[in-house]
């Protein structure tokens, strides 16, 4: 049996979402900004999708614009902000996923302050000390909607309501967050979100970046035609598009109560058959799909061969940082040692998951551990 757990890195497309897909391939293939109908019709499609995933985000049509990744979107947002200013302050967490940890390093390299703000030990991040960070020079909050490590999902309400006391933009990594989790941008204060179509059933190749009417764009990172309303250089990846709106569409339908149930199964079965582990985060919010367990004593790379061995997929975390020998930035944050860090596994569900994989991964997991403790012990 293979089994695909693996899916905050990547997920399956959806049969529904190619099927979506394949007319923009080859009977629709204008470019989306030509005047004439073989164009135009292009234009239709981007602008049915535009209007479904700003719908799955309780946002407006003109407060989305389409990019190549998430990581893009969130380059586009910060360093974008950073671009309207002579200097000053950023803030992030230290759980943030590279594309906005690293992209903040960056900034901090060409004179800007940063502030990076720790995480209790499930990985919240504590709105009171925000407030203490935020200053008067303060231009942009970065903190993701949900960690793609560990599933610590944040309180965005209380955070953005900080942020908007301060009158600070407030930017949210919801990469992990959209499909998985109800987003309604007409209630949550948050003024810029970054989204991707892969992680919830879309094709690779297309995020989008949300920036609320009344707010300032982001200066442009791509230059060249007026596409996106001005804001994103490129011709448009139409059946990208098409598919990020078909993905969300499909998200709508309920299966999230499921996967939990399978998450949880999962969890009961390998910490009951496996002695010396520990569910990371199990006391926060996480998401529904996400499970991170350390097995003591065994490296989670060795892990991760021997499972793949059995026909199962699983990750030590980001597959953004995959092939570092360092252990993950976000285990660390959460107070854990080295030698911790370095035993995690993360188990990642999708709508295809069943509960005959489950536990078949319950069965196989435990002799990998096994073996590799033993092996260790020598």
């Amino acid at each position: 049996m293979k089994v695909y757990l693996d899916n905050n890195a990547t997920s399956r497309t959806a049969p529904e979402v190619v099927e979506a897909m394949l007319p923009y391939f080859s009977e629709i293939y204008g470019n989306a900004s030509s005047f004439h109908q073989f164009g135009q019709r292009s234009k239709q499609g981007m602008d049915e999708a535009r209007a479904a995933v700003a719908a799955s985000l309780g946002a407006e049509p003109e407060e989305i614009v389409f990019t190549g990744s998430g990581s893009e979107s969130d380059n586009y947002v910060i360093k974008g902000t950073a671009a309207r200013h002579d200097g000053g302050h950023l803030i992030t967490s230290a759980i943030e996923h590279p594309a906005v940890l690293t992209t903040c390093r960056f900034l901090a390299k060409q004179g800007f302050e940063l502030t990076i703000l720790p995480v209790d030990g499930q990985g919240r991040v504590d709105p009171a000390e925000l407030e203490a960070a935020l200053r008067p020079d303060t231009i942009l909050v970065s903190i993701m909607a949900a960690n793609n490590e560990i599933g610590t999902v944040q309180d965005l309400a209380a955070l953005g309501a900080v942020c908007r006391q301060a009158e600070t933009p407030f930017h949210t990594d919801a990469v992990q967050a959209l499909g998985k989790l109800p987003l309604d941008l007409s209630e949550l204060p948050v003024d810029l979100l970054s989204a991707s179509a892969h992680k919830l059933h879309g094709p690779k190749g297309v995020g989008l970046a949300f920036i609320r009417r009344g707010r300032k764009a982001p200066v442009n990172l791509l230059h060249g035609g007026g596409h996106e309303r001005r804001r994103r250089a490129s011709t448009e990846n139409v059946a990208g598009i098409v598919g990020f709106g078909a993905a969300v569409k499909l998200a709508a339908k309920p299966h999230v109560d499921e996967i939990r149930r399978l998450r949880d199964r999962l969890e009961e079965g390998l910490t009951a058959a496996v002695e010396d582990t520990v569910v990371l985060a199990e006391k926060a919010e996480r998401l529904p799909n996400t499970s991170n367990i350390i097995f003591h004593g065994v490296e989670g790379e060795s892990i991760v061969m021997g499972l793949d061995f059995e026909g199962i997929a699983v990750s030590t975390g980001s597959a953004c940082s995959s092939g570092s020998l360092e252990p993950s930035h976000v285990i660390l944050a959460l107070g854990y040692d080295h030698g911790s860090a370095q035993g995690t596994i993360r188990f990642s569900l999708s709508r295809y998951t069943t509960a005959e994989e489950i536990d078949h991964v319950i069965e196989k997991v435990p002799p990998v551990i096994h073996r590799l403790r033993k092996i260790s012990a020598y």
